[in-house]
């Protein structure tokens, strides 16, 4: 039976990948509250590894504070990049696949086009720099390896965009929402989904499928747009509300300032990671924003 170590338990992907992985084999699930869970001392999580010797090691904890990391910039460096250094020489020591997760806050997100794997990252804050470096400190260790860059993560476990605006839209009655920034909402459900099919497939014996993939599904919207989309279709499931889609306004970033910049394209090309999957497996991303929507509704 294969053997699973979850790192970042309960986070958003972290909490789907413990539903993704149940069924599969022995699971291990650790926080940052949790022994040899906490990425600050990644020298512990190393040997949490050895000690448990899974074949395969899901990273899905993070520093994701984005603007606070404009400030706390060694925190994230820490978690984000120099962790998984010793984290991804356990993985290589044992013969372990690393699974880990990145951002679309890679690239600066000019233009207009979706980014390829390929493409040349430069990100413009700190998050998205240390990210990154992570994600080198990966590829430089030479172990087997499977990094997953996404974009606007949401789900029903924890914080995230679809549930603030559902919160606001409880409580006003007019609401502005920047439309200068273009992306994909990806699922965590999503995401530990097809991250767990890719590695299930490593294991058995497919190790051309090490790499670097955009995990997004089709489409893409604006943060208003998106906005406008939660607010109508959670009135569709009688969810109470005192905003209406029509009172929520497109407004430019500069008008919402934070201390991180963020990109205005964050357009993934999932083209590489499609050419894996039976045709029309991989859906636009407000189907599975609405099968999150409706169980939201449903609690």
């Amino acid at each position: 039976m294969a053997k699973f170590l979850i790192l970042g338990k309960n986070g958003q992907v972290g909490w789907e990948l413990q539903r993704a992985l149940a069924l599969r084999g022995e699971v291990l699930c650790l926080g940052r509250h949790d022994e040899g869970g906490d990425l600050s001392y990644p020298e512990k999580v190393a040997a949490a590894i050895l000690n448990f010797c899974p074949n395969a090691v899901f990273n899905a904890a993070a520093y994701t504070a984005v603007d606070k990391a404009e400030t706390e910039d060694k925190e994230a460096y820490l978690i984000n990049a120099q962790a998984l250094q010793p984290i991804a020489s356990a993985c290589d020591q044992i013969g372990a696949l690393l699974v880990h997760y990145s951002t679309d806050y890679v690239f600066d997100g000019s233009g207009q086009t979706p980014r390829t794997e390929e493409a040349l990252p430069s990100p413009v804050n700190v998050y998205g720099a240390s990210k990154l470096a992570g994600e080198k400190v990966i590829l430089d260790s030479g172990c087997s390896s499977l990094i997953f860059r996404t974009s606007w993560v949401y789900g029903v476990h924890g914080k995230n965009f679809i549930k603030t605006i559902l919160r606001l839209g409880q409580a006003k009655e007019t609401l502005n929402v920047v439309n200068d920034q273009v992306g994909a909402p990806t699922s965590a459900e999503f995401i530990a989904d097809v991250s767990t099919a890719l590695a299930i497939r490593v294991l058995s014996g497919e190790k051309s499928l090490l790499g670097t993939y955009h995990l997004v599904p089709d489409g893409e919207t604006d943060w208003c747009d998106f906005a406008k989309w939660i607010i109508s279709n959670a009135q569709e499931l009688n969810y109470p509300l005192t905003l209406s889609a029509q009172a929520i306004k497109g407004i430019p970033s500069e008008e919402y300032p934070t201390p991180a910049k963020r990109p205005r394209n964050s357009r993934l090309d999932n083209n590489k990671l499609k050419g894996l999957f039976p045709k029309q497996s991989i859906h636009s991303w407000d189907t599975y924003a609405r099968r999150v929507l409706t169980e939201l509704a449903g609690i």
